[in-house]
């Protein structure tokens, strides 16, 4: 099987040293940074906003992978995109989720316009059928193996399922955006992913929680259990 990208989230990072965090990032094996905003109204949570994605961008040689779980998320694009997710040397990309946006193909399309990747995440209980119609203006979807909300909870096992329907769907479409996991992804599971269709793992807590946060990036890309843990 092809190694995953990785794409460790930062919601896990230690925040009073994210600069040092941002920077182990950047000496490891991770292919994007992962920042979750998150608002308190579409999701049970706040995280961060801008200033944050900010500061990352300033520290960080890796493109940023800003997953928006807020409403309304159109009135941000362009913002988190100057923050750095249209990063001229490191383009990245901005995902937002199915559920928060009535006017999903204008939403994908002034996400292009940034010059990021387009991306559009589904809740567990959204079905990947839902997607067929705008699959031409998507770059990448986002599978959520939780409920959005909160790190470190325990993945869903439908997902791998869900992941194969995709993967079928998006083989008879003749499209082919990028397939990401985000949520509970550890050594554990990241062959039974990769193995699924997926493309991208996310991950918090297994890396920045972990004794050895490069060895444990370089494990998921091995999809290597044995690798020190936390």
């Amino acid at each position: 099987m092809t190694p995953p990208l990785i794409a460790p989230s930062i919601l896990a990072a230690d925040f009073a040293n994210l600069q040092r965090d941002i920077e182990l990032l950047n000496d490891s094996e991770a292919d994007w940074i992962h920042v979750d905003v998150m608002d308190g109204v579409f999701v049970p949570n706040i995280s961060f906003g801008l200033p944050v994605c900010e500061a990352v961008n300033r520290h960080a040689t890796k493109p940023l992978d800003v997953h928006l779980m807020i409403v309304q998320p159109e009135r941000y694009i362009e913002a988190f995109a100057k923050a750095g997710a249209a990063h001229p040397d490191r383009p990245g990309g901005i995902t937002v989720h199915l559920e928060a946006c009535p006017h999903l193909h204008r939403t994908l399309a002034q996400i292009r316009e940034t010059g990021c990747r387009a991306g559009v995440a589904l809740n567990p209980h959204s079905p990947v059928e839902l997607l067929a119609d705008v699959l031409d203006n998507i770059d990448l979807i986002l599978i959520m193996s939780v409920n959005p909300g909160f790190g470190g909870q325990t993945f869903i096992p439908h997902t791998l399922q869900k992941i194969r329907k995709l993967r079928k769907l998006l083989a008879g479409s003749g499209h082919a955006p990028l397939i990401e996991v985000d949520g509970g992804v550890g050594t554990d599971n990241a062959a039974a992913l990769v193995e699924a269709g997926a493309d991208v793992l996310v991950a918090g807590s297994s890396v920045f929680r972990a004794t050895h946060p490069k060895e444990a990036i370089h494990a998921l890309k091995e999809f290597n259990p044995s690798a020190p843990q936390a």
